[in-house]
């Protein structure tokens, strides 16, 4: 019966998101839509936190640098190509993960913390310090990628409903492609090398490809997600790309639930709308957020997804994986 009425929930959550267009003013949809997108992210580094048991704080680099490829792409002129640029944006994040995980991925524990938080500050300077990209003012997209399917255009992204709709498309493309992911033989794989990289590498799985692979799909999400935030806000800057970033997306992936699918998004949610609540009331609202993570952190130590337990849901039905194959390779 528990799980009827979390289906009935989830199944009015999905018709509230699908309708919210048609009966929120503009500020709510532009919110909302700056949810789902944070939500995505906070979903990419809980690939690496919840699910590899990989704490980054440098995951931002990634988030930033793709809003970078679109800013620098994009002609003053007249708007990019919306498939081009979204493809060279996620490619370039993937590309700098590829990059920054062969090296990063050789430390473990609090240096691999410190050394991804490294690698982002460096990238994070060298477009604040310098004329490269704008310098700490960022850079201006004058106009928003056009999305043509020959000659339709089915979306115009100056509509904030319009982009709300492929946002909301995205994230649900996003969590279902993680839910595959997870649930394959290569998501066994990474839940066993968070349980004990020793015995996985001793069962014969070469952990650090896997890890690499885990680092470079999260990177391609991040890169996905700062694209987005690009395109709705038209400008990108340093910050970013900055550890600040980094922080508040872990706060979320905390606040939500770690190695959970439904993690992310409630922490983005739950958070982003605290945010405007505590904003309202105190100018020191940074301190309230805290005391709420803190709180979480001491006694719903699963996060707010740690409370779908009351409805008898499966670990598997969570998003959570705990077993690994026989054998696998990559």
């Amino acid at each position: 019966m528990s799980k009827r009425l979390l289906i009935i929930g989830l199944s009015i959550g999905a018709v509230l998101l699908v309708a919210f267009p048609l009966i929120g003013d503009r500020f709510y949809i532009q919110f909302v839509t700056r949810i789902l997108i944070m939500a995505m992210f906070a979903g990419s580094l809980n690939l690496l936190v919840g699910y590899t048991g990989l704490v980054s704080l440098g995951h931002a680099a990634f988030f930033g640098i793709a809003g970078y490829i679109l800013a620098l792409y994009a002609p003053e002129t007249h708007a990019a190509g919306f498939w081009s640029s979204l493809l060279l944006s996620v490619s370039g994040a993937a590309v700098m993960a590829l990059i920054i995980g062969a090296l990063v991925l050789r430390t473990s524990g609090i240096f691999f913390i410190m050394v991804t938080l490294a690698f982002a500050e460096m990238l994070f300077f060298v477009f604040h310090d310098t004329a490269i990209a704008g310098g700490s003012d960022g850079i201006y997209i004058h106009e928003r990628p056009v999305l043509m399917i020959g000659s339709w255009q089915p979306l115009n992204f100056a509509n904030p409903s319009h982009f709300y709709y492929l946002v909301l498309v995205f994230s649900i493309g996003v969590i279902l492609f993680m839910r595959t992911v997870l649930r394959s033989p290569f998501g066994q794989v990474i839940a066993g090398i968070r349980v004990n990289e020793h015995r996985m590498r001793a069962l014969g799985f070469h952990t650090f490809r896997y890890k690499l692979v885990c680092f470079v799909i999260a990177g391609a999400i991040a890169g996905l997600a700062g694209y987005l935030a690009a395109v709705q806000f038209g400008v990108v800057n340093p910050e970013m790309l900055g550890w600040h970033l980094s922080g508040s997306v872990l706060m979320m992936v905390i606040l939500g639930g770690m190695g959970t699918l439904a993690g992310p998004v409630l922490g983005a949610f739950s958070m982003m709308f605290l945010e405007e609540i505590f904003q309202a009331l105190t100018k020191h609202w940074q301190l309230l957020i805290g005391a709420v993570i803190v709180l979480v952190a001491l006694f719903l130590p699963r996060g707010l997804a740690g409370l779908l337990a009351k409805f008898n849901i499966s670990p598997a039905a969570a998003g959570q994986s705990r077993r690994a194959p026989p054998h696998a390779d990559v």
